[in-house]
């Protein structure tokens, strides 16, 4: 049975950034897990940097100069609202944007290296399963960061700056944010990107990068979070098209001056940017956009990006 087979079938597809969305995901991962015939019933580890037990040099980030080189030639983050889709005999398969991320990366004469980062979804080890068959299926060289119930990974920084990209899943981005400092992995995402490892994901996993933007980390209403890693100066709206209050609150926070100027994504869209500065809106489904927001007086204008279709 394909894991489409599975899923089940509803009259209006459950949008990505529902509330219900991903806490229903990790449920049918496990059962795709446990039914799958492509899926082992044991997960086993993803490959890990070093069998060393962490030490409080772990805490200092490695020298620059000491590290992998890396492709990219800028800082570059890639924040989507997409790249993720069912597989045909996956649970999961990277799209587009995903592959445009690590295309950014410039990877030439091997396979890319890619992290996943499932924070947001407290590291459900289904999830992240599922997550290495879709990096298996794109050819992609796999690994993943865990932080539950300990990192799986003798030093998270360094494992970080030997990657081409890091893919970070959506779910719980005030949850996400507070565990990654508690580990210092928000010391170890700013070192990566200056690296020049490119950054991407998916909704909580587009909004870490940024300032903040709107969420459902607190319950069914959306929150402001304005406590994000804030390596992109900017306010980030996801999933722009999916739900009626997304746009309303991104506008209200920027007409408040809750959050500063912002990009914001339709789902199955993403923001590219180089450094700090905003390059280009892409997407991976006609009709999907990027958008503009910025404080005037009391108000908040809108500007429609041009998007690229990849």
């Amino acid at each position: 049975m394909t894991m489409n087979a599975q899923m089940p079938k509803k009259a209006t597809p459950m949008p990505m950034g529902c509330p219900l969305f991903w806490s229903s995901l990790a449920g049918k991962a496990a059962a795709a897990v446990n039914t799958s015939p492509l899926c082992p019933d044991r997960l086993d580890p993803a490959p890990a940097a070093s069998v060393e037990r962490p030490s409080a040099a772990a805490q200092t980030l490695p020298r620059l100069d000491s590290l992998p080189d890396v492709p990219a030639d800028e800082p570059t983050i890639l924040a989507t609202s997409g790249g993720l889709r069912p597989g045909e005999r996956t649970f999961f398969e990277f799209s587009a944007l995903t592959h445009y991320a690590v295309e950014l990366a410039g990877v030439t004469g091997r396979a890319p290296r890619l992290c996943t980062v499932a924070t947001a979804l407290g590291d459900n080890p289904h999830v992240l399963h599922a997550l290495a068959e879709a990096a298996r299926v794109a050819g992609y060289e796999h690994s993943h960061l865990q932080l539950f119930p300990q990192p799986n990974v003798a030093d998270p920084a360094e494992h970080l700056l030997a990657q081409d990209v890091v893919w970070v899943m959506g779910g719980s981005v005030a949850n996400l944010l507070a565990v990654w400092r508690v580990h210092a992995l928000d010391r170890a995402m700013r070192a990566a990107w200056e690296a020049g490892v490119v950054l991407t994901g998916v909704s909580a996993g587009s909004i870490c990068w940024h300032v903040g933007g709107t969420t459902d980390s607190f319950g069914p209403e959306l929150r402001p979070v304005t406590n994000g890693l804030a390596l992109l100066p900017y306010g980030n709206g996801v999933h722009y098209d999916a739900e009626d209050r997304r746009r309303p609150l991104m506008q209200r926070l920027v007409a408040d001056g809750t959050l500063p100027e912002s990009y914001c994504s339709d789902d199955d869209a993403g923001l590219l940017y180089r450094g700090t500065r905003f390059v280009e809106a892409v997407a991976e489904r006609d009709g999907a956009r990027g958008y503009h927001l910025v404080r005037e007086g009391d108000s908040a204008v809108e500007t429609p990006l041009d998007t690229r279709l990849l």
